[in-house]
This record gives structure tokens, C-alpha cells and sequence, in this order.
């Protein structure tokens, strides 16, 4: 995805080239029509990426916690006797 930093920065190169030509209408809505098609594309910045992917990486660590939980539990139960389990 390209950040406002870069948007801003291709908006400005292009404001450079339409303002000395007779395009100078174009100017004035190219940063909102970049902006809208990128919005269409449904594109994220590097920074909300870089957080997700750290949910993600917290996600899938207590969820192999849990799995890791859950097969220790069903160890110590198949270890209990049907005896026990009926007490």
C-alpha cells in the first residue's frame, strides 16, 4: 500500500507537470481521485499490516498455549482408572 507519504509525494509530481500545462483543473482533483481508487482496492498501510500481523503472531502463541493445555488435561484423564471417573 502506498502510505500518504508517498500519495502526497505522486500528488505533488503531478501537480509539478499540470501546473504549466493547461490541465491545472486535473491538478486539484488527482489527490482525491488516488485516493479514492486506492480506497476501491481495499489497500492497508505498512503500519497497520506490521500490527495485525503482530495480533496474529500473539493469536496463534495462546492458541498453541491452549492446545498444548488441552492435550496435557486429556493425558491426565485417560490416565485416571474408569473407577476413578465413576467416584
Amino acid at each position: 500500500m502506498l502510505s500518504s507519504e508517498k500519495l502526497n509525494e505522486i500528488s505533488n509530481k503531478i501537480k509539478e507537470v499540470v501546473s504549466s500545462s493547461p490541465l491545472g483543473d486535473v491538478e486539484k482533483n488527482m489527490h482525491a481521485l488516488l485516493k479514492g481508487v486506492f480506497t476501491k482496492m481495499e489497500l492497508v498501510s505498512r503500519e497497520e499490516f506490521d500490527v495485525q500481523a503482530e495480533v496474529l503472531r500473539n493469536t496463534r502463541q495462546k492458541l498453541e498455549q491452549l492446545e498444548a493445555k488441552i492435550f496435557a488435561l486429556e493425558a491426565q484423564n485417560q490416565a485416571i482408572s474408569p473407577t476413578d471417573q465413576v467416584k
